[in-house]
């Protein structure tokens, strides 16, 4: 009567680690096929059956996945465990409530506590600390993540964005390699742990089934009133109990809790010991060669009747997923004593008449070879595994199965002879492993290298040497979407929009689900079409840069493609809905229609979508600036700063808005602050140095417009601005002569002219005056500047302060 009782308490565990374990699998194999509303379902049943944490952290990352960040907060608010932390964070973060996700992440109460996840846990705080505006400790966390993993390249953007990358030969040199070298290692390690730790398992409890079974056969000789299936299930439970209580030790002894993972089934079912219940055990390597060891027949017949608890198709099915998950398969053991019977052809198999395979990480020739002299079994053929979901073809390796035949009590010296060449290869194969690992991390790192140096360049503005950087890479790698975006960025901070456009285009036909850049894209697509309009000097541009007039026909050329910027928009809008992308050139196509109102609600939009998206913020303050409303304009232009204080263009916006309420001191401010981000851009200078002339600080101010000049030669615009300032300064001569240098390169330009007739003004030179205003009346001014220029004639007879306005 006990051991029934204790039969059927075995079987009911047995049962629920079952069911636990088929829920399971179901939640992961619906989110390996992107079934989220399918796992969340099921995982309900999970979690309600089998309440526990672990389990907890399995739904919660079920409605991360399924963008139902809120779900996951209520779900996992007041766990304690690493993961349960970790992904609390992360659901935090996505719910824009930074305290409590760094609260979660670095718990003030208990400094004992590590950052879990390691380098994705200091990633993740890293940017809570950037978004809180902890610029220091922002960047000390993206470090720390960039020193456990030197893989991280997020972590490595997100330097380079706050200025604070290193060189990217420093981050991804020699002690990368040797950091990456040391994981793999590790990771080797920890996989043949796993092995030492399931086969130590197996032989425990596969002993305790030879002595039950012995003890069980003398049983029924004596036992006559015992039915055969009563005596089959008896022994079935004693094995399950054996079994059981080896398991439990085992994960004791490694700290593992029993009960939070699931329990295998199948092989509990027979007499052969499964692998240990330890779900954190890690998953071995996939072996390096194509070619597999010899191959062995499994008998799947059992000699005894078997009861069935649970549907054993699929026991099989998830048993066979479960322990490839959590640690090595390996291949059961013989029934019987090894040297019971020597004409024995019985073989491994479970209790459910599957058998189970050993894959060995880094298996190769090597390991085939050191086990050749060893005959048993060799040359058999392959087992074959029929599932509900179709036939599986699963691999036996005989490699142990061979050792294990040769211990017998009689041939010990031949099984530490084995165990010695076992090793021998084992560590010939672990030296040509390092050395493979070694030279594959240097050929990842010098990829890396090339590319983070191009992009760090790229981030300080540097960008002529960005480009040279990014020329160094291969064709597979250049003409890659990333790339592509990255060169076009540079050639817009160039003022080079031709080329830009020109990468640009290229990447969207090599990618064109990729939606990375195409807001730069957008605006290059603006500015393109903007020059058909807008005239070489105005005293304010709105942000559009100047490019070279040597090319000023190919522009009008260009632009013969009036629908570009148009279609671009319709394509990203059918691409991705919600993308700030998408709805940035929207705004750009509104805008370029001067229908203002509509492109401020495409930009609003674009923050909506994500409100980190500091372009955004930006293009909503050129637009409030353009409806007059500079007040919001400012405010747009300080809310993109929040985000990033490093985005020069806010900067810039903040010091044309002051420039433009004549408030020179705040202007000359933000300009500075913009040219200290990016001192490469020309047009920057440009303007810093018309806030110092307004201001009268004239020397600085021509000190600027030099240094414009010789940062870009093709920009004329500081060239006009340090005529200007020679005019005021009264070195008139100075002043014609650079006026004279430009009206030979761009011929056409009205302000050029009305310069250079205020001058002769001055000099009492009227009949020049008169004749070079003529001439800018000619070449069709704008209405502003028709009405100066006009007034300047009326008054060319009389006496006045030369003025400096156009």
């Amino acid at each position: 009567m006990k051991n029934k009782s204790s039969h059927f308490s075995i079987s009911r565990i047995l049962c629920r680690a079952a069911m636990e374990a088929i829920l399971i699998d179901c939640v992961q194999k619906s989110l390996r096929h992107f079934m989220y509303r399918n796992a969340i379902f099921i995982c309900e049943l999970l979690c309600a059956e089998f309440p526990s944490e672990v389990n907890l952290q399995l739904l919660a990352s079920c409605y991360l996945c399924n963008n139902q960040a809120y779900a996951a907060y209520q779900i996992l608010k007041g766990t304690q465990m690493a993961q349960s932390r970790y992904l609390f964070a992360l659901s935090c973060f996505r719910m824009d409530l930074l305290a409590e996700a760094e609260k979660a992440l670095s718990p003030t109460h208990d400094s004992n506590l590590e950052v879990p996840n390691g380098a994705a846990g200091h990633y993740l705080l890293g940017l809570i600390y950037r978004y809180t505006d902890r610029r220091k400790s922002a960047v000390l966390h993206f470090k720390l993540a960039l020193s456990m993993d030197p893989l991280f390249w997020a972590a490595y953007e997100e330097l380079c964005l706050l200025g604070s990358a290193e060189e990217a030969a420093a981050v991804f040199g020699e002690a990368a390699v040797q950091t990456i070298h040391k994981q793999q290692q590790q990771q080797q390690q920890h996989a043949f742990s796993t092995q030492k730790f399931v086969t130590g398992s197996e032989d425990h409890s596969q002993a305790s089934a030879r002595s039950f079974e012995d003890a069980s056969s003398r049983q029924l000789k004596n036992a006559n009133s015992n039915s055969a299936k009563d005596a089959f299930g008896g022994y079935q439970g004693a094995v399950a109990s054996s079994i059981a209580g080896n398991q439990l030790a085992s994960c004791a002894a490694s700290g593992l809790s029993f009960y939070n993972t699931p329990s295998p089934m199948a092989s509990q079912l027979s007499g052969i010991a499964p692998p240990p219940v330890c779900k954190n055990l890690q998953q071995n390597a996939v072996t390096a060669s194509n070619e597999s060891l010899p191959r062995s027949t499994v008998n799947t017949t059992l000699q005894a009747p078997r009861r069935k608890f649970v549907d054993e198709g699929k026991l099989r099915k998830i048993s066979g997923r479960l322990f490839s998950d959590s640690g090595p398969r390996r291949s059961t053991r013989l029934a019987g004593e090894a040297g019971g019977n020597t004409n024995s052809t019985s073989t491994a198999s479970t209790g459910n008449g599957t058998s189970h395979s050993t894959k060995y990480t880094g298996n190769s020739r090597s390991s085939n070879a050191g086990l050749r002299s060893v005959t048993i079994r060799k040359g058999q053929g392959w087992a074959s595994e029929s599932f509900e979901e179709g036939i599986r073809h699963d691999a036996f390796d005989d490699s142990r199965l061979l050792a294990q035949a040769s211990v017998t009590p009689t041939s010990s010296c031949d099984a530490r002879s084995v165990d010695q060449d076992a090793g021998a290869v084992s560590l010939s194969r672990t030296a040509y492993d390092d050395s493979r690992i070694h030279n594959g991390a240097k050929e990842i790192l010098v990829l890396l290298r090339l590319l983070g140096e191009g992009y760090r360049l790229s981030c300080t503005y540097k960008c002529q040497d960005a480009l040279d950087i990014y020329q160094k890479l291969p064709p597979k790698h250049y003409n890659t979407g990333w790339v592509l975006s990255q060169v076009g960025r540079a050639y817009f901070e160039l003022i080079d929009y031709l080329e830009a456009d020109r990468a640009f285009s290229l990447a969207r036909r090599l990618c064109p689900y990729s939606l990375d850049g195409m807001d730069i894209y957008s605006t290059v697509l603006y500015v393109l079409k903007q020059l058909q309009y807008l005239p070489l000097f105005p005293l304010f541009c709105d942000g559009c840069y100047w490019p070279d007039m040597k090319v000023r026909d190919l522009f009008l050329q260009h632009l013969k493609e009036d629908m570009k910027l148009s279609y671009l928009a319709q394509e990203l809008l059918s691409t991705d809905r919600l993308a700030p992308q998408t709805w940035c050139a929207m705004g750009n196509c509104y805008s370029l229609q001067k229908d203002h109102d509509m492109a401020l609600k495409n930009f609003q939009r674009a923050v909506q979508l994500n409100s980190k998206f500091a372009y955004a913020h930006t293009l909503c303050g050129h637009e409030h600036v353009a409806l007059e409303d500079f007040e919001s304009g400012i405010r747009s232009f300080q809310s993109a700063l929040c985000v990033d204080p490093r985005h020069y263009n806010a900067w810039y916006g903040l010091g044309m808005v002051y420039l433009r309420q004549e408030k020179f001191e705040f202007a000359e401010h933000h300009f500075r602050r913009a040219f200290q981000i990016n001192p490469c851009s020309s047009v920057i200078m440009s303007y810093l140095g018309t806030a110092l002339h307004a201001l009268k600080r004239n020397e600085e101010a021509l000190m600027m417009m030099e240094k414009a000049i010789v940062a870009d030669k093709k920009n004329p615009l500081p060239v006009y601005q340090k005529a200007i300032i020679l005019s005021s300064m009264g070195t008139y001569d100075e002043a014609l002569e650079v006026l004279e240098e430009l009206k030979e390169y761009a011929p056409r330009e009205c302000s050029i002219y009305a310069l250079m007739g205020k001058i002769y003004k001055r000099r009492n030179m009227y009949d020049k005056a008169m004749l070079h205003f003529g001439i800018a009346l000619d070449l069709k001014p704008s209405a502003a500047d028709v009405a100066t220029i006009k007034a300047a004639i009326e008054k060319l007879h009389v006496p006045d302060d030369l003025d400096d306005s156009l």
